[in-house]
């Protein structure tokens, strides 16, 4: 099976709505995670731990981070690679909403100075603000492109055919 590349007249691939989200959710996961290692857009850069509630480190003197937290964002920039399909665009925009409720739970009940259990780690800020956002907004994008299905596969976005 081959990957069909449906221009629709134009000389351009189609991409549905589907994909063009999961490319944008991807694209700014991976500006989180790269900022999140830049001195200076990340305040108190020098105390950067690798995991932990204990990094003082904040993305935009706002949101803590870890070398793990920025690792799982530039994860989540996998979306890129997703948006090449209508099928994976869903999935990832699906599977990360669901990833951001969970986090929303775990801050509720980790987040904080809670020792151990905040690896992530996960602050106020984060837990009652960013994450629930993101949750909405992943899954928001699922849903909005949930009727695209059929336009995916008349023009080509599905990925695969027997051509």
């Amino acid at each position: 099976m081959a990957t069909r590349d449906i221009t629709a007249g134009t000389g351009e691939k189609y991409r549905t709505l589907a994909q063009k989200l999961a490319l944008f959710w991807g694209v700014a996961f991976v500006l989180a995670g790269v900022l999140g290692f830049i001195p200076g857009i990340t305040s108190n850069y020098d105390d950067l731990k690798f995991a932990g509630h204990d990094s003082d480190a904040e993305l935009l003197g706002l949101f803590q981070v870890s070398i793990l937290h920025n690792i799982v964002h530039l994860l989540f920039g996998v979306g890129i690679l997703m948006a090449r399909t209508w099928e994976s665009a869903k999935n990832y925009l699906l599977g990360s909403g669901v990833i951001y409720v969970v986090l929303v739970l775990y801050g509720i009940l980790f987040g904080g100075d809670n020792g151990d259990a905040n690896f992530v780690p996960v602050n106020d800020l984060d837990t009652y603000l960013l994450h629930p956002v993101l949750a909405i907004g992943l899954l928001l994008s699922y849903f909005m492109s949930r009727r695209d299905r059929d336009t995916a596969y008349d023009r080509g976005a599905m990925g695969t055919s027997s051509v």
